[in-house]
Parts: C-alpha cells; structure tokens; sequence
C-alpha cells in the first residue's frame, strides 16, 4: 500500500515539473522572450579549445553554446556548468555583469536548456578555468527531465533508446562516437592512399548473395516485384572489377535478418574491397597495414587495451591454416580424416553437434567454432577454409577441397573475411548449383544463381583479392566496447507501446533507473483465420506414453544466447529442486535474452539430456508454435508469476 502511494506521489511529482517547464516557457514567450524564435548564435570556442589554450585565451572575450547540466545559485551571483561536443566548463553568471533583468531569467533556467554565453575567460580562486559571463542567451527551453542518473542502466532500457539522452549525460558514449567517425575516415584516408576506388552499390537487389545470411524482404511498388535488402556488398563491387575498375571499395549499410547479440545487429556497417592482380596473401598484408594505421591514427598506439587483455597490432600477426588451428588447440588432425562419415563419427564422439546435410568441410569448421575460436586472442589469420563453407573462393591448386581464404580473429571474434576470389565460371555455377541443393535441403542462409553476376564472369574476371570488414566490430575493439549496442548510435530495438514507453520513461527521467526505463513489448495480435492448422497426427499418442511427460513450472533465473549459434539461447532454469536445470531452445529469432529473465514457463523435466554446441540440455521448454501468413510464429509459453517452481501439470 505504501509502495503505491509512493508512486502516485512520484507521478504527481514528475506532472508538476513538466507543467511548471511549459508555464515558463509561456511566460517568456508573453514578454517577447520566445526561445524558439531564435535562428542562430555565432559561436567562436568550444569547451575544451578554452581549457587547453588558457594563457592565449585568458582575459578575452568568448562565445561558447551548449546544454546546461547544473546550476547553483547564490543571491546576486552564480555558477552554471554547461556541455558542449568536447566537454564542458564552468560559467560565472553575475547580477552586476549581465543586469538584473537577465539574471531574474537566468535564474528561471532549468538544467537541460540551451543556453549561449558571452564573457571573459578567467581562472576561479580554486584553479578552475571558467568564464566570466556578460551575456546569457537562451536558445532553446527543455520541457522535458534529464536523468539524475544513468550509468548503470542495462542494455534494454532507454539509454539504446533514447541515444540522444545517453549522449547528453555520458561524455564517454560522445567520445566512443566521435572515435567511430574517426575510424571510419581513417580507412577512407588509407584506401584512397593505396590507390582505391570508393564507389556505392544497390540497396535493393532481386538477388541477395555474397554472404550466408537470410535477407530481409520488401516489395517494390512502382515495379511490382518482389526485392531484397542486400546482405553483402560483394557481387556488384566484382562487376566493377569486371568493367575494369581495378580497386574499389564500398562503406555501407547491409541487412541480415537474424537474432540480436553482444557482436550482431540486423543492419550493421561493412566495408568491402577488391582489387584485382592480387591474391589473398595480398590482402593478408593490407588488413594488417591498415588495422595498424588506423590504431595508430585514432588511438596515438597499436597496443590496445580490450576487456582483461592487451592487444598488440603493432607487432605480425600471426598465420595458420584452419586444419592446423583445429590440430593446436583440438588436437584432431583432419587431414587424417578421410571422409564425411568419419567425420561425422569424430563429431559424435567429441560431442560436436551437425546437421545431417554437412559434409566433411562443414564439421571441420563447425570444431573450429567449438575448439579454437576462444583461444585466438591475438591478431591471427585463420587460412585456407574449406570448400563447403566458401561458395564465391577460389580453390587451393594443390589441395582443391580448400579455398584460399582467410579469417582475421582478434579476442576471439572475426574481425574479417577474405578470399581469393573465384574467376572461373564454370566453377562458380556449380557452386551455386551446391548452395541451391543446400536451401533446398533446409539452409535458409544458403545463396541462390545470379545470372547477371554470372554472365559477368563469363565476360572474365581478372584474379583478384577481396576482403570485407565488419566496420561495427572494428570500432567495439578500438574503443574498448564490449557489446555492439554501444558502438551503435540507433540499434535495432524491439518496438515499444507509445503510451507505456512515454510514462516509463517519465519516471525513468527522474528516477535513472533501469527497472523504470524497460518496457515491456506489446503482445502481437494475430488474425486467427489466417493461422494455418496442422492436420492431426497419423498415429495416436497413447495415454500412458503422453503420462510419463513429467510437465513442470519452472522459473527463469538467467538467459543469454549461446555464443556461434544464431539461434539457441541457453536458460538457467529454477525447477524447484535444490540444483539449477539447463535447457537450449532455438528461439532467438523471436525473443532476446534479457527479455525473458524472470518469466515464469513451462518445462519437460524428464528427458535425457541431449548434446546441442558441446552443451548438455536437460529438458524442452513448451512454446505454441504455429503457422501464420506463410510463416512460422512462436510463443514461448509463459504463466502468472505466483505459481511456484516445480508445481506439476496435468
């Protein structure tokens, strides 16, 4: 009861605020004083251009502008501190220096108006380079409330959402973001010194190939056809090679409609290039000059320092091919494995789960991700691929179930991809042929001919080196950010309710906290004429069959996605005993982790336990599972919160 009373005198509270913002904001504007009518202000300084040129600067006159983030006044004098994009500074606001009809407004200000200043720089009697104001200008009225705090909260809350208001209250998301530019202009400056070309692709393609991705898909009304938003850039830049462009390179926006994680967002930045008369060694020795350059030019060092690590560009990176690193840290030879059914018992006895369509090449790869990938901290060049996995890479002469591609890894993650790219056309559309028998198969990832592309290969394609860097994950590393959310100024987020977004982010405003600022998403109304039906199944399931499912409620404690897998999360589960249940359920495509820690479900508890990425799953969680409109849909089946864990169903 107390708890609630509390809250309607918080939400009382927060109304009375933001009505006394707008009864200020009219009553300047009945005395002519609009804010909002002003167009510009000359600015000559920023923050830190003061602080760092003091003895040039002391004594003259400087216009600064920016946001007003605390305020404290006494009688006829008083300070403010205003940000601006560097940092920011103190101002010395007096009765006497600005006149007393100004400073009656000044005082009116709030934390959060925009505000220009006039006035001398000085120094306080504590040391504080500040500015003696003559003039304050106010030139924008804030009728919202800024957080009191904001560090602290999670990555679902408003901070992702509300960019703008992260980077108002937290100088390091600024900087991490000007460092991204930063980064970005770098690598144009390096390519346009080794000669490189930079050019723009479609968006829209009726083939989305260059990459293992499933493709969002839109459809074009003026041509009446169905198209999609490319997942690459790779097969328009080839065509350029083709027409005799001979280096080029795109900085762009590429879709893949897959889940979210700490390294993966749907829409990402990524920078390809290629260039022909050269191979994959050649584009070995360019990512390592410019990951180099770049460190250096952004950072002032090529020894980086990324979570507990230190990672040092500066000195070789090292070089091994795929079945080598698989041999260092798995101690499996695959060279030594003469077949897919051989490979497929090895995987079994590992505890390497596979699907039944891969082949040999495909699990080697799958015991890299298992085995190797963790252990790769250092800059290392993962080379020499095999075919299976690498549709658009040209074959290794001397060993033609390989490709001559490779994988920067750095603190585990690929930081890259390159090849030598494939020429021979006839060899490419068998490829194609393959990846099309894969989809068919199940692959939803797999690529489909393109006959355009092909026909340009046909025309002859000179051997050429290409590479594409995940520009987002480039910048996670350089500017010690763990989660790709934070290198992002607008991450995909899931859509809010309007009206329970507006009132949670009220109280978060004053609150700063991260229960406050989650929104819970809306449920999905679905039109249940167009949810198909399955036919009922062949066979009956007998009673004392279905009886011995041991159905409990089960607490969700902790979720996160597993990692190399686009589709498992792992859930930590209480099922009422005094040991906690793990069970992995394929369902990323249609929630996040955090969104699902606390729900209270419905478990399996009696299955034996079944290997899934080397992790034991102990169970199967309930989901309604349905057709709907040509596709799937899924509902994790979730029940009121005070039934206990280990309460059975019947």
């Amino acid at each position: 009861m107390a708890d609630t009373q509390n809250t309607k005198v918080q939400e009382q509270d927060i109304h009375q605020l933001l009505k006394v913002k707008r009864e200020k904001l009219a009553n300047l504007q009945q005395a002519g004083k609009d804010p909002f009518q002003i167009t510009k202000y000359d600015v000559t300084h920023h923050s830190t251009d003061i602080k760092n040129n003091f003895e040039e600067l002391e004594g003259k006159t400087v216009r600064i502008a920016g946001r007003v983030m605390s305020k404290r006044v006494m009688g006829k004098a008083s300070f403010c501190n205003v940000q601006d994009l560097p940092g920011n500074i103190q101002v010395y606001v007096a009765r006497d220096s600005i006149g007393e009809e100004s400073y009656a407004d000044f005082k009116k200000y709030d934390v959060g108006d925009i505000v220009g200043i006039e006035g001398e720089v000085f120094k306080t009697k504590t040391g504080e380079t500040s500015i003696h104001a003559a003039k304050v200008t106010l030139l924008s009225k804030s009728l919202q409330i800024l957080p009191e705090k904001f560090h602290g909260l999670t990555n679902t809350d408003i901070r992702y959402r509300q960019r703008y208001t992260d980077l108002i209250m937290n100088q390091d998301v600024k900087d991490t973001f000007v460092k991204r530019s930063r980064i970005i202009s770098a690598i144009r400056r390096y390519l346009d010194g080794q000669g490189f070309l930079e050019v723009e692709t479609p968006m829209l393609v009726s083939n989305a190939g260059g990459a293992a991705a499933r493709p969002f898909e839109t459809h074009y009304n003026a041509l009446d056809e169905d198209v999609k938003l490319r997942i690459s850039l790779e097969l328009y830049l080839k065509r350029l090679i083709v027409g005799g462009m001979e280096r080029v390179f795109e900085i762009g926006r590429v879709f893949r409609n897959e889940g979210l994680d700490t390294r993966h967002n749907p829409e990402f930045t990524l920078m390809e290039l290629y260039q022909a008369y050269t191979d994959y060694y050649g584009m070995m020795d360019l990512t390592e000059n410019m990951f180099r350059y770049v460190a250096q030019e952004v950072c002032g060092t090529t020894v980086i320092p990324y979570a507990e690590e230190t990672i040092d560009l500066g000195k070789p990176f090292e070089r091994l091919t795929m079945v080598d690193a698989v041999k260092k840290y798995a101690g499996v030879d695959f060279d030594q494995i003469p077949d897919t059914a051989a490979a497929k018992k090895l995987a079994d006895e590992k505890g390497v789960h596979y699907e039944e369509r891969h082949a040999k090449g495909d699990i080697l790869n799958l015991f890299f991700e298992e085995f190797v990938e963790e252990h790769l901290i250092q800059p290392v060049f993962i080379m020499d691929h095999p075919v299976e996995i690498s549709p658009l890479t040209k074959r290794k002469p001397d060993k033609p179930d390989y490709v001559e591609r490779f994988e920067l890894f750095i603190y585990g993650r690929e930081m890259c991809n390159a090849y030598s790219e494939l020429n021979d056309p006839i060899d490419q559309r068998e490829r194609f042929k393959a990846q099309e028998a894969a989809l068919a198969a199940g692959d939803e990832e797999a690529n489909t001919t393109d006959e355009d592309f092909m026909n340009a290969l046909e025309i002859g394609m000179p051997p050429t080196g290409g590479i594409g860097y995940g520009i987002d994950r480039l910048v996670m590393l350089l500017t010690n950010s763990p989660a790709i959310r934070d290198v992002l100024l607008f991450p995909t987020m899931k859509t809010l309710d309007p009206k329970k977004a507006e009132n949670k982010a009220e109280k978060a405003a004053v609150n700063g906290s991260a229960e406050d600022a989650t929104v819970s998403a809306p449920s999905v109304q679905i039109d249940l004429s167009k949810v198909k039906i399955e036919p009922l199944f062949a066979d009956d399931v007998d009673f004392e069959t279905f009886s011995k499912s041991d159905f409990r409620v089960v607490k969700i404690e902790a979720c996160e996605a597993v990692p190399k897998s686009k589709k498992l999360l792992k859930f930590t589960l209480n099922d009422g005993t005094d040991r906690k249940r793990t069970i992995l359920s394929g369902i990323h495509e249609y929630y996040e982790p955090e969104e699902l820690v606390g729900k209270t479900c419905v478990a399996i508890t009696n299955l034996p336990p079944r290997k899934m990425m080397g992790i034991d799953s102990e169970g199967m969680l309930i989901s309604a599972v349905y057709e709907y409109d040509g596709r799937e849909g899924l509902n994790l089946l979730m029940l009121d919160d005070s039934i206990p864990a280990g309460a059975k169903l019947y």
